[in-house]
């Protein structure tokens, strides 16, 4: 369905596709087709226009938080390590020039522009780019902070799991499955709820990673790069490792496979973790693994009562790694499968 929403991103992709055509005799693939709709949820609707995509930010987003992150993923010490935004679209009338990518709002929402990237292939699960992932995020790590734009806010990570365990309250409380998620939840350190400062931190974090937020760029063919910083922040990098942590834990992700993912990032020098051969990693990852654990849950309930569903295969393994969280209690390292 064509929305307001909709039809305010498909008129700024296609004015960011046009204006990287090489002159104005080019013709442009995004012509004559509807629009393009990528992504549409609560916190962000994606449009597709041709070589451009336009995206509606969260109705609630912190406007000078929004505009850090903007210029840090425009930075040049995140080159080949964020897919940076388009030069700024025009603001609306009433508006001012943001900064880079930023553009006019869609019903009161943010809009940016950026360069459309090919994403990962579902399909194609033995050719993810784990490694490539994994190396992207020890290179976003190591990036000095102080020489970024600022002042950087948090990584929103811990702020994303309390917000995911609030909508299960709100639509699914009573469901059986969310009694081991709320068990989980509340034998978490106040930090990794977000209520507190991490014991660690400070270093540049992603927030969101996960196998979507990567694209190739440019297209076909290009490396892969990182997208989407609207979590982007300081805070503890092992949150950046947590969610392939929490799937291995659940059963989710191949032993060789998480092991992949782990060797890449320290080979890359990744700081999130020790790099040693008696360090276990599991050192840092343990909270952060169980706290994406529930927030994979609380959201994993929210989807099946949307849908009218039982939880599927998939559900049932996070919410049964809750139950194991719960049961085990909080000592080091329970995430892990026996």
């Amino acid at each position: 369905m064509t929305t307001a929403v909709v039809r305010a991103l498909d008129a700024a992709a296609r004015a960011a596709a046009h204006a990287r055509l090489p002159d104005a005799t080019a013709s442009c693939p995004g012509c004559g087709a509807a629009p393009q709709v990528l992504a549409d949820r609560d916190d962000g609707v994606v449009v597709r226009h041709g070589a451009a995509v336009a995206k509606a930010h969260a109705p609630d987003t912190d406007p000078e938080g929004h505009r850090v992150r903007i210029a840090v993923a425009a930075h040049p010490l995140l080159h080949g390590i964020l897919l940076p935004p388009l030069p700024p679209l025009p603001p609306p009338p009433s508006g001012s020039p943001g900064s880079p990518g930023s553009s006019a709002d869609a019903g009161g929402r943010p809009v940016t522009a950026w360069p459309y990237g090919t994403p990962v292939d579902p399909e194609a699960p033995d050719a993810a780019p784990w490694e490539e992932a994994a190396a992207l995020l020890a290179r976003l790590h190591r990036v000095d902070p102080a020489a970024l734009p600022g002042p950087l806010p948090p990584m929103r990570g811990p702020a994303k799991a309390a917000r995911a365990v609030r909508r299960m309250r709100a639509v699914a409380a009573d469901h059986p499955g969310a009694a081991p998620v709320e068990a989980a939840w509340a034998g978490l350190p106040a930090w990794a709820r977000g209520e507190a400062p991490a014991p660690r931190g400070g270093l540049l974090c992603h927030g969101d990673l996960h196998l979507g937020q990567l694209v190739r760029h440019p297209v076909p063919g290009g490396p892969w790069l990182l997208i989407d910083g609207d979590d982007l922040g300081l805070g503890d990098p092992a949150w950046d490792l947590a969610r392939p942590a929490a799937w291995y834990a659940a059963g989710l992700l191949p032993p060789v496979v998480w092991q992949r993912f782990l060797d890449a990032y320290r080979g890359a020098r990744g700081p999130a973790v020790g790099r040693g051969p008696g360090d276990d990693p599991w050192r840092w990852l343990d909270v952060p693994a169980r706290a994406l654990t529930v927030q994979t849950a609380a959201l994993a309930l929210v989807r099946a009562v949307a849908e009218a569903r039982e939880p599927d295969e998939t559900d049932r393994a996070v919410i049964d790694a809750c139950d194991r969280i719960a049961i085990l209690g909080p000592e080091l390292e329970t995430t892990r499968p026996a």
